[in-house]
Formats: C-alpha cells, structure tokens, sequence
C-alpha cells in the first residue's frame, strides 16, 4: 500500500516489501489533468518524456519516461533528481531505447518515509527493482550516479538476474571504499558525511540563502563553465524545496552507520554482469584509487576515465557519456 503524506511531505512507516508485490502504474499526469495536473509534466515533456507515478515497495515513486525498447533505468544521486539525465533521456531514446528515469524515494516527487532506516541502501534496490517488474521488464540496463551507482553495485552482486548490464557513473564500489577510507585522502574527501549525520544542522546549513551551498557546487564543481545552466540550478533548488525532501535525502548518508555490516556482507560477492564504469577523475569527493583493484570484484569490467572531468561528468561530457552507454547497452 501507498504511505500516506504527512505535512512534511513524508510518509509515516518504513518499506520492507519485496518486488514481488505487484506494482501500481498510473497513467502520465497530462492524460488525466493536462500538464498542470503534475509539477514535473513540462519539464520532462521538454526532453520529450512522459511523468509518471508507481507505488512500489510501499513507496509512492514518480520517474520520467521516454521511448521504446529493451529497458534503460537511469538512477540519479545527491543532490539531483531525475532530471540529471535531461541529456541522456532523449539521445537514448531515439538511439532505440525505453529510458526510465525515477526519482528515487526522498527526491523530489517521490514518496518520503519518516524512519531513517527507510533509506538503506537494499530498501532502495528493492524501489528499483519492483519498478522495472511493473514495467514489464524482465531484465535491464542499469546506469548509476553517485547514490544511484551505489544501488547499482547493489543491484549487481544481488539481481544479476535483472541487472544484465550495469553502468557505473563516479560511485565507489563499497569494498574499494572500505579500503579507501583507511587513507586520510578519502578520509578528507568523505567529510561531509559525517557532517551529515548531524540532527538537523545540516539541514538548516544546505537551507540558507536559497540553498547558496548546493548552487555553489552545481556551478563551481564542473570543470565545464555552464555545465548547470541557471534554468538548472533553478530546478535542483524547486526540487530541495519540496516539502520533507532535503532531509529525506540527507537520511542517505545517516543510514549509513547501521546499514555497514550489511553492505560489508554483500560486497563479498562479485558483479557477474558486463560492467562499465564512467569515470570523472577530477572528483572533489571519491579518490581515483577507488578504481584500483576493481577487477577482483567485477570480473567483466570496462573503465573509461575522462581526465578533465569532475563528479558530474554527466553534464560535462553529455554526448560521449550518451554514446558510451547506448553502444555498452548494444553489447559493443
């Protein structure tokens, strides 16, 4: 079932079901209500996307869709939403594919669960993968950034059923990260996190002066003047400002301490499927030497690095990043 909405915009109750459960579609907002009748109904019609709605996992999900074909599940992280991909969603498309970009819960229109345990990483995979089973997909193409890459690596080890090929955007596999986070380079890069585990202080912190910190990072960050237009920077601050949203996307972070020993286990097993990683080495946050040794846990890897790129290579090389998935998802 459906949470319902508090005041804060989040759900009261944590998901424990599993993708087995069917999923609710609804029909796209414009057929029921015109494009007023959804907040996000414009601007994925402006990518030529359609904004849907699936209950999964007792979660209320909202995800654009664009596109027909073998399935592209496109998965964003912090602090975006689904329109990270606003590049990708029409190039792949019309490369002949079925692109599904979701919000994942907490973000933006998706459903927002109060408990922070909610927000564990296979709580997430299981929102992923009960949304590809309603979508009548039988397996998929994968692709992750930041979050959205950790729940790839998730959804690898544990769904290679589903999961046939995966691609990884600037998302630390978590042994790699483990090991990492014995160096004080990683250690300094991943400060925030603890920053993050904080009650409420962050919160107000990312708030102030119209989200002035996450502005900053969208515009100063990429190695690419512009790689954020001001229309997107807009967007992400609409997106943040949804009722209950910023600290569900912050609960990420602080799930983290109880859901270690957990992603510890998983890790140990390897990423079966074809696996490539898109790699912006100029990362403020994930060192480079997360990628060293990577072949010990997924056998069938390709590395691209972009040695110019930064964290958000996603808009920094939009076109190459697009091609290099459409051909991998081909099998080339």
């Amino acid at each position: 079932m459906a949470r319902g909405e508090g005041g804060d915009g989040r759900g009261r109750g944590s998901a424990r079901e599993s993708d087995s459960a069917a999923p609710a579609l609804t029909t796209p907002a414009a057929a029921v209500g015109g494009l007023d009748a959804d907040p996000d109904a414009a601007l994925a019609a402006s990518v030529g996307a359609v904004s849907r709605y699936a209950t999964v996992n007792g979660v209320r999900l909202h995800y654009v869709e664009a596109g027909s074909g073998p399935l592209l599940l496109f998965l964003h992280g912090f602090p975006n939403f689904w329109y990270l991909w606003r590049r990708q969603i029409p190039s792949l498309a019309a490369a002949g594919y079925r692109v599904v970009a979701p919000d994942l819960r907490g973000y933006n229109l998706s459903g927002k669960p109060r408990d922070v345990r909610a927000y564990r990483v296979h709580e997430v995979a299981r929102d992923v993968a009960a949304l590809a089973r309603g979508l009548g997909a039988l397996t998929t193409t994968l692709v992750g950034h930041d979050w959205g890459g950790v729940v790839g690596w998730h959804l690898g080890r544990t769904r290679p059923d589903l999961v046939t090929r995966l691609v990884v955007v600037n998302a630390p596999h978590p042994t790699a990260l483990a090991r990492e986070l014995r160096r004080p380079d990683q250690l300094a890069r991943s400060a925030y996190v603890g920053f993050f585990q904080l009650p409420r202080v962050p919160e107000r912190v990312l708030r102030a002066r119209d989200f002035r910190v996450v502005e900053r990072v969208l515009r100063r960050d990429p190695s690419k003047p512009g790689a954020f237009s001001d229309e997107d920077v807009a967007r992400h601050k609409a997106a943040l400002a949804r009722p209950g949203a910023l600290t569900a996307m912050l609960d990420y972070y602080r799930a983290l301490p109880a859901a270690l020993r957990e992603v510890r286990r998983a890790a140990r097993v390897p990423v079966v499927s074809p696996t490539l990683v898109l790699w912006g080495e100029r990362d403020r946050y994930l060192s480079n030497r997360l990628l060293d040794g990577l072949g010990r846990w997924v056998p069938d890897l390709t590395v691209h690095r972009y040695p110019a790129a930064t964290h958000w290579v996603v808009a920094e090389e939009p076109d190459d990043v697009s091609d290099r998935i459409a051909a991998f998802a081909r099998g080339r």
